[in-house]
């Protein structure tokens, strides 16, 4: 056998027969551009679907000779041998092509079982084994779309990008499939310090893994010389990641890079991940809302200059992220702003990683117990009746 790729945009391609099989052969030709003409008495649905919007022709009665003329390719999955034996043999006496649904070993080509992400397609066969070449196929698109197959171009066609992939709470698995693939296939990784980054061990010996990580108090690489890195790689031809912890558009700062990039004419992707604001408090059993005690959350950047009144009087649970260091003065202001002393509250500590920790206490103590167990970032506070719920 002889595997090859076909070019069929633009060019006529019959599939005859309109049953489910015919569905499944023609839907990836038109996806593919080719000019299809479906010939059968009656469709099934997906195949009345595709003739409606205009994608396929449609000649409804049955096959008769002549209907291949002209045709680069044909389909014959009618479930009549004695139909598709006229149509193998009037495509093959025409020097056309044709695949036959009803008998692989009678076929003079045959359509693989395909696995696709993105530009990469892999095309499985099983040796005239259907179901061995699903299964095969199905276990290499869930490689591909964790991207623990090798995605990256090793040839570059000159068009760089920025992905800005929101890697969840820092645990490996927490990172989405669409944020792996695009790990896999970076040149450049610009990486923040509480992102996945067990994930970096995984990347080529030559893509370049730039540390912008920042700690409290201390910004070793302004957020102005981020945004001219993504910018610059971009356009120098190279797929750039920016591998942040959490979601890239909450309290990340993602926004900002992603105007970077559009000003400066760089295709930018912003893939969302789960935000630590949610997964921390779950790390430690605590739900943001939960019925009879929260209905709504609100997530807050722990940094000075909030509107205290307004969160006191706030329904629901306050999640504060970046607030360890001033957390004896969140819970002041709330309590001088009205919220009760007693409400529970909790600092989960480094949730998913291996010093998770999560320390409660009411409201107006919490900040003592936090100082007492020696709570340190990154750490997550929540405040609320849910906090109460903790089991971690």
């Amino acid at each position: 056998m002889y595997p090859l790729q076909l070019d069929v945009a633009g060019r006529r391609v019959v599939v005859v027969g309109g049953g489910p099989v015919a569905a499944r052969r023609a839907t990836p030709l038109v996806d593919a551009g080719a000019e299809v003409q479906v010939i059968a008495p009656y469709l099934c649905e997906p195949l009345a679907e595709l003739v409606a919007a205009g994608r396929v022709t449609w000649s409804p009665r049955d096959y008769t000779g002549g209907d291949l003329d002209g045709a680069w390719l044909v389909h014959t999955a009618t479930g009549d041998a004695r139909v598709d034996d006229a149509v193998a043999a009037a495509a093959d006496a025409q020097r056309t092509w044709c695949v036959r649904a009803d008998d692989a070993a009678r076929s003079a080509a045959w359509t693989p079982a395909v696995a696709r992400v993105g530009d990469v397609l892999v095309a499985v066969t099983a040796g005239g084994d259907p179901r061995r070449a699903v299964r095969l196929r199905n276990a290499v698109q869930t490689a591909l779309e964790t991207g623990e197959l090798p995605l990256r171009r090793t040839r570059r066609d000159g068009r760089g990008s920025v992905a800005l992939v929101g890697g969840g709470p820092g645990h490996t698995g927490l990172i989405t499939t669409r944020g792996r693939q695009l790990l896999a296939a970076a040149d450049v990784v610009v990486v923040d310090r509480l992102g996945p980054r067990a994930l970096l061990a995984e990347l080529d010996d030559d893509v370049e893994v730039i540390d912008v990580g920042k700690t409290p108090g201390h910004h070793p690489v302004p957020q102005h010389e981020i945004n001219r890195l993504l910018v610059e790689h971009a356009q120098l031809g190279k797929q750039v990641v920016r591998l942040k912890g959490g979601d890239p558009f909450v309290l990340g700062r993602g926004g900002e890079e992603a105007a970077a990039c559009r000003a400066a004419g760089v295709p930018v992707e912003v893939i969302p991940g789960v935000t630590s604001a949610i997964a921390v408090p779950a790390a430690a059993g605590i739900p943001v809302t939960h019925r009879g005690l929260a209905k709504q959350f609100t997530v807050v950047s722990g940094h000075e200059g909030l509107n205290w009144a307004h969160l006191a009087g706030t329904e629901g649970t306050l999640v504060f992220l970046m607030g360890v260091s001033l957390l004896a003065d969140t819970a002041a202001q709330l309590v001088a702003h009205g919220m009760d002393p007693d409400t529970p509250a909790a600092v989960v500590e480094d949730g998913f990683g291996p010093r998770q920790r999560v320390t409660t206490a009411p409201l107006s103590g919490i900040a003592a117990a936090a100082r007492e167990a020696g709570a340190q970032p990154p750490a997550v506070i929540v405040v609320g009746d849910v906090a109460a719920l903790a089991t971690a």
